[in-house]
């Protein structure tokens, strides 16, 4: 018996693909990071197979085959988009003269000044409240 080994045809992607593969994975990562930090309820365990599932799973695996230049580009992709957002969110609390890193634990910021208002005392003085509109009620700790 002979056995004929299959030709395995390598076709690697161009530097376009890898740097699309980059950017996918980049938006994914900062979506990622955004809901998790957002969140109002308690974590899931439900919570950890999603993000599993958006960071391998099998339409991901489709799109960048496992062990080629896309599927790295694409978790590199994730790691800059993850950690970007976080390097985001510290230099607008560094630059703020209302928030503090005392934010990142527990959502603190610095007392209204008696000059001030929130954004909830301005909606029942007419003047708009929230863009989420007027059943929203949570201002971030500034009340």
């Amino acid at each position: 018996m002979f056995f004929q080994e299959a030709a395995e045809t390598v076709v690697q992607a161009t530097p376009l693909q890898i740097w699309g593969a980059i950017g996918f994975g980049a938006i994914i990562g900062w979506l990622v990071y955004y809901i998790n930090r957002y969140r109002t309820g308690d974590v899931q365990f439900s919570d950890l197979a999603t993000v599993i599932g958006i960071l391998g799973g099998g339409a991901i695996l489709a799109l960048f085959p496992a062990a080629t230049d896309l599927f790295g580009g694409y978790g590199i992709g994730l790691f800059a988009g993850f950690f970007s957002y976080f390097i985001y969110l510290n230099v607008q609390v560094a630059i703020s003269r209302n928030f503090t890193v005392d934010w990142f634990l527990d959502g603190r910021s610095k007392r209204l000044a008696e000059n001030e208002m929130g954004r909830n005392e301005s909606a029942t003085l007419g003047g708009g409240g929230t863009a989420m509109g007027s059943g929203h009620t949570d201002s971030g700790g500034r009340e």
